[in-house]
């Protein structure tokens, strides 16, 4: 009898492991798709592609977009207060994020704190953001951005 209680704790100790291991390679999976996300909206944006920077976000009218105007409802209303406040390159600049945390929430669902510095002509703009991430249709979009 022993042997086999030996043998089951053994066999459960290893799939704990495994179980523990999987976890962690899927966070980082996540984190590292996620970044690339970030990281090619800041290609975008430095190249005044505001529709490119907007690729990162849920194409749908329940995205949510919180800054200094207030709550802004919907993909193509957030694309709309880009371009009113970024209509040239002089205003758009360039920019980077810094990030400073990625921390999963539940599910499919993740929250980005970060920074933002823009260079730009007509004066440089620094600001702190809390972006939340869910995986749709095997997709990681924004679908919440407070921004300030």
């Amino acid at each position: 009898m022993k042997p086999f209680f030996y043998f089951l704790c053994f066999i459960l100790l290893i799939n704990c492991e495994n179980h523990q291991e999987s976890t962690k390679n899927t966070l980082e999976t996540d984190k590292a798709a996620i970044l690339e996300v970030m990281h090619n909206q800041e290609i975008a944006w430095n190249n005044h592609d505001l529709e490119g920077f907007m690729d990162g976000y849920w194409k749908n009218d329940s995205l949510k977009f919180y800054g200094s105007r207030g709550l802004t409802y919907g993909w193509k209303n957030t694309l709309a207060n880009y371009k009113k406040g970024y209509p040239t390159k002089a205003e758009s600049g360039s920019l980077n994020f810094v990030i400073n945390d990625v921390s999963k929430i539940e599910g499919d669902n993740y929250w980005v704190m970060g920074e933002y510095h823009l260079k730009r002509e007509v004066g440089n703009a620094d600001g702190v953001f809390i972006i939340i991430f869910k995986r749709i249709n095997g997709v990681w979009k924004i679908v919440a951005d407070m921004s300030c």
